[in-house]
């Protein structure tokens, strides 16, 4: 188990002894310090120790990368390291184009400043812009570094309720099926054999006349793979009109990140972050019970 202590700019670290000298003092760092982070720290005075204490400027003051905009951000979960943000329908993660406004990247920003935290927000991953569901942010380069390589060693767990339509024939199952680019239509993505891999697991959790409401753990993260593959099984999403769904149930796709599982970028620990259901995917659901 790691102790720590933040101290301004400063993670402060109390080592098992006191180092001999600035070497010694490098090698009682965990593990997760090492490498390029040491030499980055030792070059610019970031690694200060005192008895058996050892500090490192962990978290910098940085400029801005993109202008925060007041918005309404309802944060799941929030420490020195990470933050994670509930994102609502109809709402990007983060700007495509110079100038654009009204992401929720910039909303967190906003929401850092206002709690006087002078550090830059960093989405890990993200969601389309109608899906909903939590968005986990890294809040300095160390944490950022951390939660990427998690990422790609997929040691962070998304965990969707979708409402499809119809009533699949299987309790659960596995689709293992490549995603590549549609070349009739700019925006959409299709089962293709020369496209990227891409794996989905589902699981019946309710079954209405018409529909179903299934569990959806993604072990990839390809653009739109939820409904593509969906699509490709033959039950496209409630409200998912790029992919054949009925958009009679719901003005957007029904689907929602209920779930995200990640191992703490300091501690390890697992941290497991839910997110209310959205109103409206709350409301065809009660309908579709009736």
């Amino acid at each position: 188990m790691i102790e720590w202590r933040r101290k301004g700019e400063w993670l402060e670290l109390t080592a098992a002894r006191e180092p001999v000298d600035k070497k010694d003092a490098e090698a009682l760092l965990p593990e997760c310090f090492h490498g390029k982070w040491i030499a980055k720290w030792r070059g610019s005075g970031g690694i200060e120790w005192k008895g058996n204490r050892i500090r490192l400027r962990l978290f910098p003051e940085e400029p801005l990368q993109y202008m925060s905009e007041w918005a309404e951000v309802e944060v799941l979960f929030e420490d020195d390291f990470c933050l994670v943000a509930n994102k609502p329908p109809g709402m990007k993660v983060h700007p495509t184009q110079e100038g654009e406004q009204g992401t929720l990247l910039q909303a967190v920003q906003w929401h850092l400043e206002a709690e006087g935290q002078k550090c830059r927000a960093r989405h890990i991953h993200r969601l389309d812009e109608d899906t909903t569901g939590p968005v986990l942010f890294a809040k300095h380069d160390w944490s950022q570094s951390r939660l990427d390589a998690f990422m790609r060693d997929k040691r962070i767990g998304r965990h969707y309720v979708a409402i499809v339509q119809g009533r699949p024939a299987q309790t659960e199952g596995i689709v293992d099926a490549p995603i590549g680019r549609d070349r009739h239509h700019a925006t959409r993505r299709r089962v293709s054999r020369t496209g990227e891999p891409a794996v989905t697991r589902y699981r019946v959790i309710e079954r209405y006349r018409s529909a179903a409401l299934l569990e959806i753990i993604l072990e990839t993260g390809r653009t739109h793979q939820i409904r593509v593959h969906m699509s490709y099984l033959g039950h496209s999403l409630i409200g998912d009109t790029l992919y054949g769904g009925d958009s009679r149930g719901l003005s957007r796709q029904a689907l929602h990140g209920e779930r995200l599982l990640f191992p703490h970028p300091l501690t390890e620990e697992t941290m497991d972050v839910a997110a209310p259901w959205p109103a409206d995917l709350t409301g065809l659901r009660e309908r579709l019970k009736k």
